[in-house]
């Protein structure tokens, strides 16, 4: 879990709560603050603002659900932008497999003839290489290829 505390910026601009990212776990479920906005998601090549909703989470498909699909399903860009007047908050709860699990589709979505989209991985050897590098570069996933 994790709680993050966005100060107010009176030039907003200029940074980023957080850079544009994908989660290196299964899901992320965030509970956003009512008051201010902050998360976009890249839509259409366009970052689009996801408003707060009361009573709502937003449940965000992290880069493990991507791999166990087979790409079917795809991890979600998104970012964390600041408010020029107003603090924010947000607690995102993940959903991560063991670091012994591992993180390969089932049989059924590789038998068509098509194979496995990524290489078979241990949760921990995706983690490791999720933050050896910068959160904003090209997907992690893409490093497991096969």
């Amino acid at each position: 879990m994790a709680v993050n505390f966005y100060p107010p910026c009176p030039e907003p601009e200029l940074t980023y709560g957080l850079p544009g990212h994908t989660d290196p776990n299964a899901l992320t479920i965030l509970l956003q603050d009512l008051e201010v906005a902050g998360l976009q998601v890249l839509k259409d090549d366009k970052w689009v603002a996801v408003n707060p909703l009361p009573n709502a989470f937003v449940i965000n498909i992290g880069d493990q659900l991507q791999a166990l699909s087979n790409g079917r399903y795809k991890s979600v860009w998104h970012r964390a932008i600041v408010n020029a007047e107003k603090a924010r908050m947000s607690v995102a709860s993940f959903l991560c497999p063991n670091n012994d699990a591992m993180i390969s589709p089932p049989k059924a979505l590789t038998e068509d003839g098509s194979g496995a989209v990524y290489r078979d991985f241990t949760y921990a050897e995706y983690y490791s290489k999720f933050w050896s590098r910068n959160l904003d570069q090209e997907h992690c996933l893409e490093l497991f290829k096969n």
